[in-house]
């Protein structure tokens, strides 16, 4: 990523469970006390995910802690919120996501040029296999790793 980039949140559950076929970057619509929320990096997303609704995605389970700093107006932490995406752009997750076994999971979350943003992947479920097959992977790398720190030092 840029250098201009903040990164609050990365969903490494997401990573586990799925494997991701396409990312987005997509803005997303929030309430002043909810930008302070995510400044903090006050919020939770571990069972979000994102669906097409009359042509706008919109994103379920991201919790927004309210701003203890903040007046009555607070807002809703649980309430859904909107991404920003281009028209075409929408169409083909559209379609992607009629598709079966197909979901729209975040990713990650980030400041860019002050604008809070969400990658969104275009995700498919691993099957318990593909997840044990990973880790043994992952094991054999970081095996290797420690064997070539140890020769060279």
């Amino acid at each position: 990523m840029a250098d201009n980039i903040k990164i609050i949140a990365v969903n490494r559950k997401a990573r586990y469970d799925y494997v991701v076929d396409e990312r987005y970057e997509a803005g997303v619509e929030l309430f002043g006390t909810e930008v302070k929320s995510f400044r903090d990096g006050r919020i939770s997303f571990p069972d979000s995910w994102a669906e097409v609704v009359n042509g706008e995605v919109w994103v379920h389970s991201l919790v927004v802690a309210e701003n203890p700093f903040s007046s009555i107006f607070n807002h809703d932490p649980e309430r859904e919120k909107r991404l920003l995406l281009h028209g075409d752009e929408i169409k083909r997750i559209h379609r992607k996501v009629e598709e079966k076994g197909y979901t729209l999971i975040p990713l990650s979350f980030y400041f860019k040029k002050g604008r809070v943003k969400i990658e969104i992947g275009l995700c498919k479920g691993k099957k318990a296999v593909d997840k044990r097959a990973g880790i043994r992977e992952r094991d054999v790398n970081r095996d290797m790793e420690r064997e070539f720190k140890g020769r060279w030092t």
